[in-house]
């Protein structure tokens, strides 16, 4: 289904074109941190707090110093006085990144005490074993919704604190006729969504090799990372060199969905050891520590109320919103209000907020970090339906925005155009067939069985223009050789940009996609990028290729019309040939201009210039770039075993003209994935005393090929006006509206047994208590 578009597909752009990373990937000839070597390389392990909130009194290191292979041991006071300042540009001075190790006492099971480098990283481990450590355990903060108001357990009391709350927001009106808007509402209806914690969980965990060079005083990072330019900004401040004393490569990357943006402790730790010894040092983060002490996401609640009036229309809708962001939050991710309308016509917004510390790994960016606002509106919005008595689907029809509503400023100043959000909604049911479905619901349900369906429509900011995120760098050349390189700033962890980025350059230079290669994730070669992350790499690096390009081309063009004695207005390019239009014989290959453009740049008049390089830094011109879609999932509920299974997954996306539909399509079954994951399996669980007890696969389930069926995809195509492609950012909205739709599918299925879906996750142990609750197991 498409709505009104002008933009024709290109010979690349629009095509499914065969990835190029897929030969090395699939054939296991990737590069990872892990699989990179060194001479002279030595391995890192940390020793880490088995205690969530406690003194450290005594610390005994020496025998693992006296293990043959272990080359050094490091506790705080070894690294205090060693490095600068620790923070990121995207989120300012005021968050630093914490001590590289623990100073006097832990704040969270998992935190790092000790550093062991050896030779080998079973040494490493095994000198862990060794090492004596005492901890006076104190009383953990483990409960978020309480951490507030406890004044006598504080997370932070040794900075002097004498609160958990990092940031409080008073409830704040929005609109000034809010009470009496509520106080005169037909509905009233309220509720508390409650969000579970889930992690990231990249294929690859976190790792670095860090290699100093002592005569020159420089530093060579290999790393798992989403962004080489901010960390070696990062890493230029805290060793306190200048950047071209740093370089930062992150080969292949597997995955990261925010987890890998910003720099971490660990990797503080291991590159300071890495200088203090002069050799290269590697850590590669084992699974366990993965779950334990990389970022945590997730985990907040939300108290939602509608007022809606007779006719069904919703006229205002408020949240009062709690987020846990554990000790140390890498960055603390927390909800904007302002999206909480999302897309729909709700004229009033009213929040307050509050983020608190407890002793638990804090949290981080994940896929969509922006995602509870859509999951708490579209969980009360389904919890009002079922108030009403009315249809859940029927309610959202009466308020969603329509292409012919915009533009639309929502309450919280948000301006939408090119959106499609009723047009998703219905495509979605079209695909579905609605009716079908919802009259197969009543026989199911006189059969015994459980079956029910969740929708979930959202408005996604992609392409935002938060502070370093609002440019992107890119640098195109035509070789000697009439092949073209492409050097962007971006870091890929899954995204395909070398396939993606080659299409936009061949199709807007007229070259073979064949004849493109995309370098990136290398300092010493690319143009600065923020990192790869908030869905923009379409529009915003993507911008940047096509002006680089675009300049290129012109350079082209004109040592062409040189050689050719044509006008430059006579020229096309295609194929990689360039040719006077209507006489196609009288053509140059680019090798051919490559030459000119060279070789023989003697020849040359002034005005043309030598050379065929260009590079362009991009903005958009307004932000952000608004994408959006529609989620239907089925499930089915055992009776016996009460496990949700997912029947049918469907998704109707506007992500305006596809530069690779397949994928598009990829990225948005991922995100689905990890949304059906964070319901129905995956849940980080600690004790009332802060001990994690989910902390290997046995325990932390992941979705696998068992649990997910085919992710049914459709698109609604509007283009976005911010770039002159068209394009809108997309990789994060699958993960947005799965958790809802996952999770308003089994309240569905259980809401004729009076049961009411408000909480998640909803795994089999969840059901069950639901169903004997109601009296209905």
């Amino acid at each position: 289904m498409s709505a009104i578009t002008t933009r024709k597909a290109g010979r690349f752009i629009g095509q499914s074109v065969a990835r190029k990373e897929d030969r090395r990937l699939l054939t296991g000839h990737g590069l990872y941190v892990d699989d990179v070597s060194l001479p002279g390389m030595l391995h890192a392990a940390f020793l880490r707090s088995d205690v969530a909130r406690g003194t450290i009194t005594r610390l005994d290191v020496d025998a693992a110093r006296a293990l043959d292979g272990v080359v050094a041991v490091y506790t705080w006071s070894d690294l205090h006085g060693t490095f600068g300042e620790a923070w990121h540009t995207m989120l300012g001075e005021e968050l630093q990144v914490p001590p590289p190790l623990a100073i006097g006492d832990v704040r969270h099971v998992g935190e790092p005490i000790a550093l062991v480098v050896a030779e080998s990283r079973y040494l490493a481990e095994d000198a862990i074993e060794l090492i004596e450590v005492d901890i006076d355990a104190g009383r953990a903060v483990v409960d978020f919704n309480t951490a507030a108001a406890d004044t006598t357990n504080i997370v932070h009391q040794a900075w002097g604190l004498t609160s958990n709350a990092m940031v409080e927001v008073p409830f704040t009106p929005l609109s000034p006729d809010l009470d009496e808007v509520f106080a005169n509402a037909a509905h009233v209806v309220e509720c508390t969504v409650e969000q579970n914690r889930y992690l990231c969980v990249p294929m690859e965990a976190r790792g670095i090799l860090a290699s100093w060079t002592p005569g020159r005083d420089e530093m060579d990072i290999v790393a798992s990372c989403q962004g080489v330019h901010e960390t070696r900004i990062f890493f230029s401040r805290y060793l306190q060199i200048p950047e071209s004393s740093i370089r930062v490569s992150a080969r292949d990357v597997g995955g990261g969905f925010g987890q890998k943006m910003f720099v971490f402790r660990e990797e503080c730790a291991v590159v300071l050891a890495s200088r203090m010894l002069g050799r290269p040092v590697k850590w590669v983060e084992d699974r366990r520590e993965n779950l334990l002490a990389a970022s945590h996401s997730r985990n907040e609640t939300g108290r939602v109320r509608l007022a809606i009036d007779a006719d069904l229309t919703i006229s205002a809708i408020t949240v009062d919103h709690v987020a846990d962001v554990g000790a140390y939050p890498p960055c603390p991710a927390i909800i904007d209000p302002m999206l909480l309308p999302g897309p729909y016509k709700i004229p009033r917004l009213g929040f307050s907020m509050a983020m608190v510390w407890t002793n638990t790994m804090g949290k981080g960016a994940y896929r969509g970090p922006w995602m509870f606002e859509t999951t708490a509106r579209e969980m009360a919005i389904d919890h009002a339906a079922r108030t009403l008595g009315i249809d859940a689907v029927e309610l959202r029809r009466r308020n969603l925005l329509a292409a012919s509503d915009l533009p639309f400023t929502s309450p919280g100043g948000n301006l939408f155009k090119e959106i499609t959000p009723l047009e998703t909604l219905e495509h979605a049911l079209t695909m579905l067939d609605y009716d079908a479905f919802r009259r197969e619901q009543v026989q199911a349900r006189a059969e015994g069985r459980l079956l029910g369906l969740g929708v979930c429509a959202y408005v996604e900011p992609t392409s935002m223009g938060v502070q370093s995120l609002a440019s992107e760098g890119a640098t195109v050349r035509v070789e000697t050789s009439g092949k073209v390189m492409a050097f962007l700033g971006t870091t890929s962890h899954g995204q395909s940009i070398e396939t993606t980025m080659a299409q936009v350059v061949a199709d807007t230079l007229g070259v073979e996609y064949d004849d493109v290669t995309v370098v990136q994730a290398e300092t010493q070669s690319t143009p600065y990028g923020p990192g790869t992350g908030g869905s923009r790499t379409a529009v915003i690096a993507g911008g940047a290729a096509r002006e680089a390009t675009l300049a290129v081309r012109d350079k082209v063009l004109a040592v062409a019309a040189h050689a050719m004695e044509a006008a430059v207005d006579d020229l096309d390019i295609d194929g990689g040939s360039v040719f006077v239009r209507g006489t196609p014989v009288k053509s140059m290959t680019m090798a051919e201009v490559a030459k000119a453009a060279y070789r023989n740049a003697h020849l040359l008049p002034p005005e043309v210039g030598s050379g065929l390089e260009a590079t362009v830094r991009f903005r958009p011109n307004t932000f952000p770039t608004w994408s959006n879609a529609t989620h239907l999932c089925v499930v089915e509920i055992d009776r016996a075993s009460c496990i949700a299974r997912v029947v049918r997954y469907i998704v109707s996306e506007d992500c305006g003209p596809m530069i690779n539909p397949t994928v598009v399509d990829g990225q948005i079954s991922g995100g689905v994935v990890q949304g059906i994951g964070g319901v129905l399996l995956e849940d980080f669980v600690y004790d009332g005393d802060g001990n994690p007890l989910t902390t290997t696969f046995v325990d932390y389930l992941l979705p696998t090929t068992t649990e997910i069926p085919v992710v049914e995809i459709g698109h609604v195509v509007t283009e976005s006006s911010t770039n002159p492609g068209g394009f809108k950012g997309m990789g994060e909205g699958g993960a947005i509206g799965a958790h809802a739709a996952v999770a308003n599918a089994v309240g569905d299925a259980l809401a004729h047994l009076g049961i009411n879906v408000l909480k998640t996750p909803l795994g089999p142990n969840d059901i069950h208590r639901l169903l004997v609750e109601a009296g209905a197991d």
